[in-house]
């Protein structure tokens, strides 16, 4: 079995696979303090409340967009598994031809994704993953990494208007019944929810003109998208696994080598 870490800056999202199968998967919150006894005693009890062996880890891989995350989650896998994970980065074959200005500029995070979603789905694609930033990634035909666009997530403008504005007080993040607010946490909630799915809209409609053999299917995946997928018709697919797959998936396309290095 293969345990898989997609590091986001506001969640962690672990996926245990066996083969193509997910097996079991948990989300925590990504925490810059923990230590790596106390990553890695979380990842402990995951494992025994959900009746999985950790001797049956043959492996790890990890995709982070968290870079002072990564000392505490690569011991704690050291210390739990007795094993030195992969991260993805430069070195790691991915199968995808970034066509990025400076492909080191992409995150883990957006290569997974594409990785995962043109496996599954072939080209052209739009993948918008609904994080802390929601971000609009576009896959050719051919399978390349033709670039994007990235906005802040609907949390972060939620959070910032709260922030920002002295009168203004903290919402919560669902739909009004309608658009015209009648006080001023309904105001908000319409202009945050609404203004965002034509934010979503208004660039995947962008990204269709511009894209050669489209159109293309339009995947959305990320912890956020529950505010979006039922206001628009402009998403195809909702696939919460996407990372977990792309990660696997890397797994498989570099196992030989892993392999080969082991004494």
């Amino acid at each position: 079995m293969i345990l898989v870490l997609d590091v986001g800056n506001t969640d962690i999202v672990l996926g245990v696979y066996k083969g193509r199968k997910l097996i079991d998967f948990w989300r925590i919150s990504t925490d810059k303090n923990k230590t790596s006894d106390e990553y890695g005693m979380l990842i402990y009890q995951f494992f025994q409340y959900n009746n999985l062996n950790i001797g049956d880890i043959e492996d790890v891989v990890i995709a982070s967009v968290v870079p002072n995350i990564m000392y505490s989650l690569e011991t704690a896998v050291e210390k739990l598994f007795n094993i030195v994970p992969l991260t993805v980065g430069p070195g790691i074959k991915t199968g995808i031809n970034i066509k990025y200005d400076d492909p080191t500029e992409v995150g883990a995070d957006r290569i997974v994704n594409a990785i995962g979603a043109y496996e599954k789905y072939g080209g052209p694609l739009i993948i918008v993953d609904f994080g802390t930033a929601t971000t609009f990634c576009v896959i050719s035909e051919k399978g390349e990494y033709l670039g994007g666009a990235i906005a802040p997530g609907i949390k972060i403008s939620s959070d910032v208007l709260f922030e920002k504005a002295a009168k203004l007080p903290k919402v919560e993040l669902v739909r009004p019944r309608n658009i015209i607010g009648k006080n001023t946490v309904n105001s908000m909630q319409a202009g945050i929810i609404y203004g965002y799915i034509g934010l979503v809209e208004y660039i995947v409609k962008k990204m269709q003109m511009e894209i050669k053999g489209g159109p293309a299917k339009v995947i959305a995946t990320g912890g956020f998208v529950i505010f979006i997928i039922n206001e628009t018709s402009c998403i195809d697919v909702v696939d919460r696994f996407l990372s977990l797959e792309g990660l696997n998936i890397i797994y498989e396309r570099n196992k030989d080598e892993r392999c080969a290095k082991q004494p």
